[in-house]
């Protein structure tokens, strides 16, 4: 059930006069969340680095969780200082956070398939709420990519095409909308409210990343470098691809962190010697290949997407088999140290089981 503004929302439980899209139509156009939008773009982006030297804000001494795409983290405020995502260009980042505990849960979701089944995971921590319980919620990425792409391309038999973004976005509003749980929409930054243009024409978002504070629920924009886009990079990289291989993973967003320990549990992923062929084939490809094959929205990627990719690729053709990654079908385990940086813990320390 969604709220705005301490309302429900349709009112009058008017759900059921809506067909698919109109209920997010709507909130696009309601003001309290066009006020928030435009309040929101007033917001400097926060730039973040694990590195001393790299003139963004400082993170050492910060203890923080980053997501990946399709990964998600509930974290305690007593536990976290900051937790946040970016590189979302038609991807959307999901945040719930409980009022009254801080307990704060991000997801960086990047299409309708993991939508249902990532809420509840999402959700799984959030226990003994009462039923009149309003769970903050902000929505942040997914812009409007529906003119930069192929018009052939249909979502659920509709004639009008509608990008990327959209149907993921209309999904994850659907899905709030028919959950038993009171969810109060504090950010629509989406779509047309998450979108520039250049001068000639062409189509941006206007920010791809976030970082929340759990403990006030202070949301910022925000960009993080390769330095803090950790534990595991790259394996957690090449999790979200080869997650589409895994059966494991079907309709699933990757675990990544345990809060009850303060722990990053990169919980184990299958990939074949299928990945590692794929590799061979696109490491030699241009920049301008890789971008148009790898990527959804090519012209909006950030400057570090294609040497992101070719990191990758040269981890799979080192490391085919993913049993060398993950020995024992054990999660990688890291384990936060005093200098809030992550320190890996090795398989015959760590009792933890697979989830």
């Amino acid at each position: 059930m969604i709220y705005v503004g301490g309302l429900p929302f349709p009112a009058n439980d008017s759900s059921s006069s809506y067909e698919g899209g109109q209920i997010l139509n709507a909130l696009l156009e309601h003001p309290v969340l066009v006020s928030a939008s435009c309040s929101f773009n007033l917001i400097p982006e926060r730039k973040f680095s694990a590195s001393e030297d790299s003139g963004s804000e400082g993170l050492m001494e910060c203890r923080w969780v980053y997501i990946f795409q399709r990964e998600y983290a509930t974290v305690d405020p007593a536990r976290v200082d900051l937790v946040g995502t970016d590189e979302a260009t038609t991807c959307v980042g999901l945040v719930i956070r409980d009022r009254k505990s801080g307990l704060t849960s991000v997801a960086h979701l990047d299409s309708p398939d993991v939508v249902e089944g990532g809420l509840i995971q999402m959700l799984s921590l959030f226990v003994d709420l009462s039923p009149d319980c309003l769970l903050d919620v902000h929505l942040i990425g997914g812009f409007d990519d529906s003119s930069q792409q192929p018009k052939s391309r249909v979502w659920r038999k509709r004639m009008k095409y509608e990008g990327y973004s959209f149907p993921l976005c209309d999904k994850i509003v659907e899905t709030l909308e028919k959950s038993n749980r009171k969810f109060e929409i504090q950010t629509l930054h989406i779509l047309g409210n998450n979108t520039r243009q250049d001068s000639e024409g062409n189509a941006y978002p206007i920010f791809s990343g976030f970082v929340v504070e759990p403990s006030t629920g202070s949301i910022f924009p925000a960009n993080f470098d390769r330095t803090s886009r950790c534990p595991d990079e790259v394996v957690r990289r090449i999790r979200v691809t080869a997650a589409y291989e895994d059966p494991n993973w079907n309709c699933r967003l990757l675990d990544t962190y345990d809060p009850q320990t303060d722990q990053f549990l990169i919980a184990p992923c299958k990939w074949s010697l299928r990945q590692r062929e794929i590799a061979m084939m696109l490491k030699n490809h241009s920049d301008t290949e890789i971008l148009l094959t790898c990527s959804t929205s090519p012209s909006a990627e950030g400057p570090d997407f294609v040497e992101n990719e070719r990191r990758k690729w040269a981890y799979l053709i080192q490391h085919p088999h993913w049993r060398e990654t993950f020995p024992l079908k054990q999660p990688r385990v890291f384990q936060r140290t005093a200098a809030a940086t992550w320190r890996r813990l090795p398989i015959e320390n760590d009792n933890c089981q697979v989830r």
